[in-house]
């Protein structure tokens, strides 16, 4: 029940508003669905698509200016008035769509188009009675009566009960779906795809598709085995000479007269659609007519059966084709003479010509084929009688004497069995004839009320058509001899149609009624799949169907009838109507359970949304119907349910895979957010256990200026690491306020999301504007991820430009995130030369992945290499894990027990040891550590200018280069010729710090004349010019300064000596041992406890790095990653 609203006019001093706020509005109806305007006033955010929501352009002219809507008057561009509102409510129209549509573009021959008309249909003519004419048709006339001859009563019942039942539950879940809002035309399809997704309604569209398809080749199979068989017998092209060939002579009129008929209704409904339409109740008053006749007969047999009599050879049925008289021999004229009978069992017309032995033994009966009403033959027809292939159509009542010789039976004019038969093929065949539920919902554009009219006119057309069947099948029991229900062509009836024969007044009215009624069936199945092709291609969900979207000027499907005929041609090859209905029965099943399934997910998901007017449903009948389809697939044809399941599927993932993203609100969405609840709910409860461990990655990046990657091979990485499992978070941070950077936020988002599919990088993205970049990457480190589902390890680029850069925060955030990082126990995985990384398109050939295991932080190390391998960039790639021994370890039982270890971890790997041992600390360590620690001084004592501090920062690379040469030329001591150059660079070290130490001075000298006056008094230039005086000087003096440097290093800061020496050694040996591996992983040093020192460890990272390429330094996450344990 709608609730109760009240209107209360509010009054205006100034001036008074019309009754849909202004009397003079022209509100452009047929412009209510108009996109907004990009550049429309608002607070920028995304606006819905929505027919009357942020869609102001027609109230432009209406001035709010009124005292009393003051408060709201800013808020006018996007939210309307409620008169407004309710003005484009009253005026929305749900336009016609389909035939009648371009009935009216064929009739339209002016510049001037007609006006639309409203929807004028009602229930009865509407959904009622195209629902009636579709459930009705060719399987009630000419497989009906065999069904119940072969299955009995009961089982029939039984078969009818099951398919009515499943299309009545259909029906009662269509009908919620159906009135759950405005139902644009489009039926089926439409319901479907926006209540299941585009992929489950790509799949079962097409399903549908097919479905309907494959039904008007069934209908043509019909019409041409009516034609061909009750019509005209005689216009059979091919001819059977032996008894043999007949079938395969049937099935090849089937497939010439067939293929004639479909190219005959396809220009039909090619060239004039609408008639199509408008014959449509003509043909439906075939059906009418013929199904009242059908009763009038059955009345009629109670008091005066019709004359059918069938011949039976003992207990054999024989077909009444060639003969007049069911008689052996004849008198006439007191003379006994042989019959036609005689003639088709014996050799000759002679007495004493030879017959056939089951001839010989036993007499012929003649038995009335309609027995009537009331003549007790319903006892008979209620049990089944199933058979093979080439079974004979036999009446147990009637004694026969069996022949010993049975091989000629086949020759003779016996009615057989021309299929094996059995229940579940009874079953394939009958449910097409409760097929057609959806011809109400397919006119859902031409309704009045669909949402009244839908459920109103379907479940009663389902009622009545279920009322027929089920008092057809016992009054077919009833009336009609047993041996002539199971004559599927009624060759013991003189050729008659076998329904024909019960009806009144005359055979012919079924006949001809049900001949019209498969033309009419035919001709809709051929005009409605086009048109579902069409807009399946036109919602662009499936690429490769996109040319059926378009058709003629007019709208007609052009390309769509085309392939619907190439496909109706296949069934009309396979020419038999019991082979095909089993097709379509499948397809029609799936299209139906998905319908089921859509109604139960959507009421179990309780979605805000799902406040349906027919209220006569529940979940539990959905989730049954849906059972009830499934079941009889598989009870149907197995093989053809497994088919159409693997075509469904398919379908599904070509559409997820290459389909348009759309966006629809369907219920998978909503099922898929409540599995992903309930199980971050249950993943919260506890910590993944070591064996479930894997990388769960935030991914930090960076973005340059104009919001592009800067280093897409970091996704790259990503993919290779994760190929597609567990979590990827990919991350960035822009500086300033989210008020100001909203649209850049959603800029780099929409990059981010183009580079990782660019890299097939399968994970989420994450944009967060801060005021600054440290607190941002905190705030990701610390919240990204939802629940259960967070991060465990975050994989960045190594600051590359540290040095360069004038800004420390980019080293300083970087070392603020290492230390978060660690202080949440998560991993941190830092990437050097990441730009030299192979993206997903290189194959690596042969090489290493080499692991230095210096120190156990979880396993990690000897995880990555792992999980790295399973990607096809590395899979050629051998694993070698290097280990250091200190100079009291057995290195030989380390590398033993290494091999065991890696034994039990199922990793394949090379171990080696390296040994180092204890050494005196080098001056090229004394050195690389004095010019660390001048550096630090420098940048911190001094307030340089940018040009001047990037002049300070090349003297001192140059000089730390020099010392490389240096390091490699050889020792700092000794006194011969070939160490002078030695001596002359670490006179040029001394020097520099001199000259250091006396600009420092300087400036604090003259800090009073501000910091603008401030200039360097040691210059690129004087270094060179001092190198040359010093280059000159002797001997003698190069070796004092040598010994002068002494209390310099001995004045250096012990801690930083020591993890210098540590990082050039450890260099030394990683460089000798991995310079050529393919991907270099090393244990991560911790940053200092004391931040005075970041820059100090900038500094021993990069000694540590120095000389290789690709390098992964690893730190773990406070935890064992990686078990021995099963």
């Amino acid at each position: 029940m709608p609730g109760k609203f009240t209107v209360v006019p509010v009054k205006d001093g100034r001036r008074r508003t019309g009754k849909a706020g202004s009397e003079d509005e022209d509100v452009d109806h047929n412009n209510v669905l108009r996109e907004e305007d990009e550049d429309a006033p608002g607070d920028g955010n995304p606006k819905e698509s929505s027919p009357f929501i942020n869609n102001t352009d027609n109230d432009k002219g209406n001035n709010y200016d009124g005292k009393n809507m003051a408060l709201f008057e800013e808020e006018m561009d996007s939210n309307p008035m409620v008169s407004s509102l309710l003005n484009k409510l009253a005026n929305y129209t749900n336009l016609t769509q389909g035939a009648q549509e371009h009935e009216e573009a064929d009739d339209d021959e002016g510049p001037k188009k007609k006006a639309v008309k409203s929807p004028q249909m009602g229930t009865f003519m509407g959904v009622y009675l195209p629902c009636l004419q579709n459930i009705l048709g060719v399987i009630l006339f000419l497989r009906l009566t065999w069904i119940v001859g072969t299955a009995g009563i009961m089982e029939s019942l039984a078969i009818v009960g099951m398919c009515c039942s499943c299309t009545m539950l259909t029906a009662i879940s269509m009908s919620a779906i159906a009135t759950n809002g405005v139902v644009p035309a489009g039926g089926s399809y439409y319901m479907i795809s926006r209540s299941l997704g585009p992929e489950f309604g790509g799949a079962v569209g097409l399903c549908f598709y097919l479905g309907t398809t494959f039904a008007g080749s069934m209908y043509i199979l019909g019409t041409i085995e009516i034609l061909l068989t009750y019509i005209v017998p005689k216009a059979a092209i091919f001819v059977a000479v032996e008894k043999e060939d007949e079938a395969d002579a049937l099935l090849n009129n089937m497939r010439v007269y067939g293929t004639c008929c479909l190219v005959l209704m396809s220009l039909v409904v090619f060239v004039g659609v609408k008639y199509v339409n408008k014959l449509a109740l003509v043909f439906l008053a075939c059906v009418i007519l013929s199904i009242l006749a059908i009763y009038a007969g059955v009345i009629k047999t109670a008091f005066e059966p019709p004359d059918f009599p069938v011949c039976l050879l003992g207990n054999r049925t024989l077909q009444n084709h060639d003969f007049d008289k069911c008689l052996k021999t004849e008198e006439v004229d007191n003379v006994t003479v042989t019959t036609k009978l005689w003639m088709l069992f014996c050799k000759g017309p002679e007495l004493n010509a030879s017959c056939n032995e089951y001839f010989v033994r036993n007499n012929v009966t003649e038995v009335q084929g309609i027995p009537g009403l009331t003549s007790g033959v319903i006892s008979d027809n209620m049990w089944s009688d199933y058979g093979p292939l080439g079974m004979l159509v036999e009446n147990k009542r009637q004694p026969s004497v069996p022949a010993e010789d049975t091989s000629r039976d086949i020759y003779m004019p016996y009615v057989f069995n021309d299929i094996a038969t059995f229940f579940t093929l009874l079953v394939g065949i009958y449910f097409p004839s409760v097929t057609g539920i959806m011809a109400g919902s397919n006119r859902s554009g031409d309704l009045r009320d669909a949402q009244r009219s839908i459920p109103i006119g379907t479940i009663l057309a389902i009622a009545t058509t279920s009322f027929i069947y089920v008092t057809c099948v016992v009054l077919f029991g009833a009336c009609i001899e047993g041996v002539v229900l199971r004559d599927k062509f009624g060759d013991s009836v003189k050729g008659n149609l076998v329904i024909g024969t019960l009806s009144w007044p005359s055979p012919w009215v079924i006949v001809i009624g049900s001949f019209f009624s498969c033309c009419g069936a035919g001709l809709q199945s051929l005009t409605g799949a086009p048109r579902l092709l069409q807009a399946i291609a036109r919602d662009g969900i499936v690429p490769f169907l996109q040319v059926f979207g378009h058709g003629k000027a007019n709208g007609e499907p052009t390309w769509a009838l085309l392939l619907t005929g190439g496909i109706c041609e296949i069934g009309i090859l396979i020419a038999s109507l019991d082979a095909v209905a089993p097709i379509l029965s499948m397809f029609f099943l799936m299209c139906y359970l998905f319908v089921n399934l859509a109604c139960a997910v959507q009421t179990l998901l309780r979605t805000p949304n799902w406040r349906p007017r027919f209220k006569y449903y529940h979940w539990s009948l959905s989730f049954l119907g849906m059972s009830l389809c499934l079941s009889l697939m598989f009870i149907s044809s197995w093989y053809y349910a497994i088919v159409a399941m693997v075509i469904a599927g398919c379908i599904y993932k070509y559409i997820e895979y290459r389909g348009a993203e759309k966006e629809w609100g369907d219920g998978i969405r909503g099922l898929s957010l409540n599995a992903a609840r309930y199980a971050l709910i249950r993943l919260e409860e506890a910590p993944p256990h070591t064996k479930n461990w894997r990388p769960q990655l935030l991914v930090l990046l960076n973005l340059d200026s104009d919001l592009g990657i800067k280093h897409a091979r970091l996704l790259s990485l990503t993919t290779q690491l994760k190929a597609g499992k567990g979590l990827t978070i990919v991350g960035n941070v822009l500086e300033g306020t989210y008020l100001t950077k909203e649209a850049e936020a959603k800029k780099a988002e929409q990059n981010i999301k183009a580079s990782m599919s660019a890299e097939r990088t399968k994970g989420f993205c994450h944009v967060v504007v801060s005021s600054n970049l440290r607190d941002g990457f905190s705030h990701l480190i610390q919240s990204a991820g939802l629940g259960g589902m967070k991060h465990n390890s975050v994989l960045m680029a190594w600051p590359g430009t540290w040095k360069q850069s004038n800004d420390p925060q980019s080293w300083k955030n970087f070392i603020e995130t290492v230390r978060e990082t660690t202080a949440a126990h998560q991993a941190l995985l830092v990437a050097k030369n990441i730009d030299s990384f192979p993206t997903n398109q290189d194959r690596l050939g042969e090489g290493t992945i080499d692991v230095w295991w210096v120190v156990h932080d979880g396993g990690l190390l000897m995880l990555l290499p792992f999980l790295l391998r399973q990607h096809k960039v590395w899979r050629k790639c051998k694993m070698r894990i290097f280990t250091v021994a200190q100079m009291d370890d057995n290195s030989i039982q380390m590398k033993k027990d290494l091999q065991m270890f890696l034994y039990h971890l199922r990793l394949n790997a090379e171990v080696e040891v390296v040994e180092m041992h204890d050494s005196d600390i080098s001056a090229f360590t004394y050195e690389k550590t004095l010019v660390m620690e001048q550096r630090s001084q420098l940048l911190k004592q001094m307030q340089l200018s940018r040009t001047e501090r990037e002049r300070e920062i090349q003297s001192i690379t140059d000089e730390s280069r020099s010392s490389i040469r240096r390091k490699n030329q050889g020792g700092a001591q000794g006194s011969s010729p070939s160490r002078q150059p030695s001596q002359t660079e670490e006179d040029e070290a001394q020097l520099i710090h001199d000259r250091n130490t006396a600009s420092h001075a300087a400036l604090n000298d003259k800090a009073d004349t501000g910091p603008d006056r401030v200039h360097m008094t040691w210059t690129k230039e004087k270094l060179f010019s001092e190198r040359n005086r010093n280059r000159e000087a002797n001997a003698n003096v190069a070796v004092r300064d040598l010994f002068n440097m002494k209390p310099e290093w001995e004045s250096l800061n012990q801690s930083n000596v020591r993890r210098m020496h540590t990082a050039v050694k450890l260099n030394e040996v990683v460089v000798n041992k991995s310079q050529g591996a393919h991907l270099v992983l090393l244990n991560m040093p911790g940053p200092p406890r004391n931040r005075g020192g970041d820059e100090n460890y900038m500094e021993f990272l990069e000694v540590l790095l120095e000389g290789l390429n690709r390098v992964l330094l690893v730190r773990g996450g406070g935890r064992e990653v990686i078990t021995i344990y099963s």
